[in-house]
């Protein structure tokens, strides 16, 4: 499930953003970086040499890795820009080079002949499938006279309306215009791979 954080915009914030995360995946994050800390502190403190070693490389490798794929991932979007902070890179898409957005097995948008996921906007196939059945339910009960029945979407498709209703409107706007920038994250990419190295090190040791 997403969860869409509105705020309205000012003149000294721009990138006041309409804000899509999963909550699934922070409340995960935060409890797997508790138990990450306790078992370090608890090596750290009580280890060997050895274990002390391996507790600081494997915090240096893990740390990262479950913050880049928990924490991290968001999508924001406002009057100029969609931004896509994926776990190892920043996507800031203007509205003008935004040929589509599609949600099948994963939410994805499209520019030019790029394609970039959303990873903070996952999809429910169980929810989809959900809003499929009472979808059918609706239409069968609108055949037959009875009351419409509002249906809710899945939360992806919703968010992934919302985006599109945003860059039909927005598209055309001046401050809309520019290329689509990639930021690899080498912030987070680079004490993964130092972790990742010292433990196969200590390994093969």
């Amino acid at each position: 499930m997403t969860s869409p954080d509105n705020s309205s915009r000012t003149p000294t914030q721009p990138y006041a953003d309409r804000s899509y995360r999963s909550p699934a995946a922070l409340v995960g994050g935060v409890l797997l970086l508790a138990l990450l800390a306790w078992l370090g502190i608890d090596a750290l403190v009580h280890g060997t040499p050895r274990t002390r070693l391996l507790a600081v490389s494997g915090l240096l490798f893990t740390v990262p890795l479950v913050t880049a794929f928990t924490l991290r991932p968001v999508v924001r979007a406002n009057e100029d820009r969609l931004t896509v902070r994926n776990p190892f890179r920043t996507i800031v898409l203007p509205w003008a080079s935004v040929d589509d957005l599609r949600a099948s097995f994963s939410c994805e948008v499209f520019a030019g002949d790029k394609k970039y996921q959303l990873w903070s906007i996952p999809v429910s196939l169980r929810q989809r499938k959900r809003a499929n059945r009472a979808s059918a339910k609706a239409a069968g009960a609108a055949g037959r006279g009875e009351e419409p029945v509002e249906v809710r979407r899945a939360s992806a498709d919703r968010a992934l309306d919302e985006l599109r209703e945003l860059r039909e409107r927005n598209a055309i706007r001046e401050t809309a215009q520019g290329p689509v920038t990639v930021r690899w994250m080498y912030e987070i990419i680079a004490p993964i791979v130092v972790g990742g190295a010292a433990l196969v090190v200590l390994a093969v040791l």
